[in-house]
């Protein structure tokens, strides 16, 4: 009897294996490592943030709302739970995209804020800052485009036959992607004008 067991249990396992069983296993934990890296990185932002907001306060006393957008928009982006189970729903994911991409618009304005303070941008403290930040940014993106395309993967997975037999049995469905909102805006190049008179100085 236990002869057969183990026999019947080898076969079980044999049988998931051709299935794409551990296919499915082995691309849903490289989303979800990914996932946490996204995350990190967006973490990484966030606790950057107060630190920049404080540098520039000093200098840009007249630029109370960009500030306090910046601010809310940082607050924002901790009051949504990024936990595994965003990956397995478009609305939280949707709503974690929209989090971060406010941050991302409010620092946008800081940054050109900060253009007409000279003296905050000479300052090696916040140019330290700075440069954090851009790395950050730049990480950002490199584990977005790692967590795009572990998406992209498990997804074919779970929609190929005969792999999509063995997801419906287990209950793996097609997980969402990062998508921007404004694609069709984006999508379109800008025009660059140079007969626009420049403004007069001050």
């Amino acid at each position: 009897m236990r002869k057969f067991l183990t026999v019947l249990a080898a076969l079980a396992t044999l049988s998931l294996t051709n299935c794409g069983y551990n296919a499915i296993q082995s691309e849903d934990q490289e989303v979800k490592a990914t996932w946490s890296e996204v995350v990190n990185q967006y973490q990484r932002r966030a606790d950057l943030v107060p630190n920049l907001v404080n540098s520039v306060k000093g200098f840009a006393q007249q630029e109370k709302d960009v500030l306090l957008g910046v601010t809310n928009a940082r607050a924002k982006v901790g009051s949504v739970q990024a936990t595994p189970e965003v990956l397995n729903d478009p609305a939280a994911f949707q709503k974690f995209q929209q989090a971060q991409g406010e941050l991302s618009s409010a620092l946008s304005r800081l940054l050109v804020v900060t253009e007409n303070y000279p003296q905050l941008k000479s300052d090696a403290l916040f140019t330290n800052l700075m440069a954090q930040l851009e790395g950050t940014e730049n990480r950002i993106t490199v584990a977005r485009n790692r967590y795009i395309k572990a998406v992209q993967a498990y997804n074919v997975t779970v929609r190929s036959v005969p792999t999509n037999f063995t997801a419906m049995m287990f209950g793996y469905k097609e997980k969402p992607n990062f998508t921007v909102e404004n694609e069709g805006a984006i999508s379109t190049a800008p025009k660059v004008d140079f007969n626009t008179a420049p403004a007069p100085a001050k």
